[in-house]
């Protein structure tokens, strides 16, 4: 205790102090505070495994029903509209009344232009309640966009529901050994890619004639991507296309969708090569062959083109129809006159499709591929005249086509630099060699 008390005295007054209050506080937390057994509400205290009855407020609950989206319990159904089906045919199979195809129709012109546009293989999803009443309609349009119809009262609404989309560059390049198709399929390009290389090139190119051994091309095109996937092959950007030593280079102009060269002088020009979807050819322009009925030598002036019965014939260029009769050499013919200067002719036809002193487009089918008049098979003999004589179509000097001028220009050939750049870097990046 005199140490206790030697101690304490040796102490400031503040620490004096502080001894004192925390004693007073202990004292207090142990004399003056309620029992922790007391704190807890052993009436609201629940045992486990005994039941208990919960009550619910049942008019909060239906307030909520009325909130749930009408969609979510929809009963949907998918339909595939077949060959020759109607709308009415195809609603009258789904089970809705003819009543409601009208009331749809009428509702808005999107909806009507949609209903009465249909074609076989397209899927539409009827969203329907437990009544069969037509809530929802939806039409896929493409990988990225569908057309939905929604009830509102008395009438239907519609809209475009469209996915966010993304463009990103591919590369694709081929060696041909066989046949363009080939050589273009197996590098992965697209039937409808196919034909547009065709098309860009065509007015350079003969595909039914003119394709080699080691020719090559290459292109740059757009893929849109949705979520992630890409839904979609795009446009060419740029390509090349080298056939028989010379290189053909086209680039799309966004500003009007159309392919230049980069010079920016168009890819289209007066005259297609061919006047018909490219396929395998009986012979080539020779002035000297034996004709095949005869067997004399005749001058074979023209090209013969071999390809089903009824493929469609384009006209080379935009002219007037000078003539289209037939007769027994002949058969089914028109010849058409593209100036003072150019005359291309059709023989062979199945079937005309005009007449003469018609005026025509280039690219318009004047008639079908067929066997008429003096031949041994069905094929379209084709020939192009120059001041009234023949020229083979495959080599002749055809019109300088149209160049870009001024600031379409000067604006083209700045993005048909960086496009061709972009060729070329994607063709390091993503070379495979064809095998």
């Amino acid at each position: 205790m005199p140490i206790m008390t030697t101690i304490l005295s040796r102490l400031s007054w503040l620490h004096k102090f502080s001894i004192v209050l925390f004693s007073a506080l202990i004292f207090a937390a142990v004399f003056f505070l309620p029992d922790p057994d007391s704190l807890i509400n052993k009436q609201a205290g629940l045992e486990v495994g005994h039941p208990y009855e919960l009550q619910l407020d049942h008019d909060l609950l239906t307030q909520q029903e009325q909130y749930i989206p009408q969609e979510a319990s929809l009963r949907w159904e998918k339909h595939i509209v077949k060959p020759g089906e109607s709308s009415a045919l195809l609603f009258k199979r789904v089970g809705l009344s003819s009543r409601v195809l009208y009331t749809l129709t009428s509702s808005n012109a999107d909806i009507s232009q949609h209903l009465t546009h249909l074609r076989p293989g397209d899927e539409l999803y009827f969203g329907l309640n437990d009544q069969h009443e037509l809530i929802q309609l939806r039409r896929k349009l493409n990988a990225y966009e569908t057309f939905v119809v929604k009830k509102s009262g008395n009438h239907y609404t519609s809209a475009i529901d469209a996915k966010e989309v993304y463009f990103q560059y591919n590369y694709a390049n081929a060696t041909i050994k066989s046949n363009f198709w080939k050589a273009a399929s197996k590098a992965g390009i697209t039937p409808n890619q196919i034909m547009q290389i065709a098309g860009i090139f065509g007015w350079d190119v003969d595909f039914a004639l003119d394709i080699r051994a080691g020719d090559h091309f290459e292109l740059l095109y757009q893929e849109k991507v949705v979520e992630g996937q890409v839904a979609e092959r795009g446009d060419i950007i740029a390509a090349t296309f080298t056939n028989r030593g010379k290189t053909f280079t086209a680039i799309r102009d966004d500003a009007t969708g159309n392919y230049y060269d980069e010079t920016g002088r168009a890819m289209k020009k007066a005259f297609l090569r061919s006047p018909l979807d490219f396929r395998r050819v009986s012979s080539n322009f020779n002035p000297k062959r034996l004709h095949p009925v005869t067997g004399r030598v005749r001058p074979h002036r023209g090209t013969d083109y071999v390809a089903p019965v009824g493929t469609p014939i384009w006209a080379a260029g935009d002219g007037v129809v000078q003539k289209a009769s037939y007769n027994q050499y002949n058969g089914n013919y028109v010849f058409i006159r593209h100036s003072n200067t150019y005359t291309t002719k059709y023989l062979h036809l199945k079937r005309r499709f005009v007449k003469t002193g018609q005026r025509i487009k280039q690219g318009q089918t004047i008639g079908t591929l067929g066997s008429t008049g003096r031949v041994t098979g069905a094929h379209l003999h084709y020939e192009f005249l120059v001041h009234g004589v023949h020229k083979n179509p495959r080599t002749v000097d055809l019109p300088l086509s149209r160049a870009l001028q001024g600031r379409a220009k000067q604006q083209f050939l700045a993005s048909a630099k960086e496009r061709l750049h972009q060729l070329e870097r994607y063709s390091h990046f993503l070379f495979v060699p064809s095998k």
